[in-house]
């Protein structure tokens, strides 16, 4: 039991660091003197192959299940809870009494990337509140006095270069999110140029509406596809009054993590507000 468990931490870890993502699958409550207990965990792959037990049956199969949707589905969530009976069957949070199971299916893999193109003020406070938030955070400008450590102290990378250049150097796949906060039209038009069409999971650029729609316009007459240009998120943020660039950089962050996690951007209060009884 302990080797497996110290496989499944050692599988963890690598995917943190890159490898292949996996669903860990931990009991955290269940009837007493029951197995699984609690404690015990399960490993899922993408390919459906596991690692460790939860004492088989319906069960297992049921959690094991679910805990590869979480692995695949698009968007993931990295944590969440779910409730069973001894047979299998899911369960309602509000079902759920004191024998059922509760398990917490987590997915490991490695950290999300943000790439920030600008290293402006709206870039600063954009670099802090996304490594606070658990990304892995580049910053791109082409002025060293504004792409140095210094400057960027949370900052897992700072590039100088041209942004061209640079962006077609930086490997952007399904995990990269990028904002494009440059000094001007001008040069988000030229990072724009190279990642409209990169398999990015999410691409912003800031602007008025007459900067950004002038330069839409001008990509869509050099040719861009019309679905590549509509998926970028600009004006970029969530519509919450920012004026700051510490306001704007929320802003921002609260829509990234929207699209990364499935989310709507409505208020709280409109969608889970509790019924008053009289």
């Amino acid at each position: 039991m302990n080797d497996e468990r110290s496989q499944i931490a050692q599988e963890v870890v690598r995917a943190a660091r890159g490898g292949a993502p996996v669903a860990v699958a931990t009991v955290i409550r269940g009837p007493q003197g029951s197995r699984p207990a609690v404690g015990e965990k399960l490993l899922v792959r993408a390919d459906r192959s596991r690692l460790g037990s939860l004492a088989g049956g319906e069960l297992e199969e049921a959690i094991a299940a679910d805990s590869h949707a979480a692995l695949t589905r698009s968007p993931r969530k990295q944590i969440e809870s779910l409730f069973y009976r001894a047979d299998g069957t899911r369960l309602d949070r509000l079902e759920a009494g004191a024998n059922e199971f509760e398990v917490m299916i987590e997915v490991a893999e490695r950290p999300a990337t943000l790439l920030i193109v600008g290293g402006g003020h709206i870039g600063q406070s954009l670099a802090g509140i996304a490594s606070q938030v658990g990304f892995s955070v580049a910053v791109l400008d082409d002025r060293e006095a504004f792409a140095n450590a210094e400057r960027f102290p949370t900052a897992d990378r700072v590039i100088c270069g041209d942004f061209a250049e640079e962006l077609r150097r930086f490997l952007i796949d399904a995990h990269t999110y990028i904002v494009l906060v440059s000094r001007g039209h001008k040069q988000d038009e030229l990072s724009l140029r190279e990642v409209a069409t990169s398999e990015a999971a999410y691409v912003g650029m800031i602007g008025s509406r007459r900067r950004v729609g002038a330069v839409l316009t001008h990509l869509t007459r050099e040719g861009l596809p019309q679905e590549a240009l509509g998926r970028v998120h600009t004006p970029i943020g969530l519509d919450i009054g920012a004026e700051t660039p510490e306001e704007i950089a929320v802003s921002i962050i609260a829509q990234i993590i929207s699209v990364r996690r499935g989310g709507s951007g409505a208020a709280m209060s409109e969608l889970r507000r509790p019924k008053i009884v009289e």
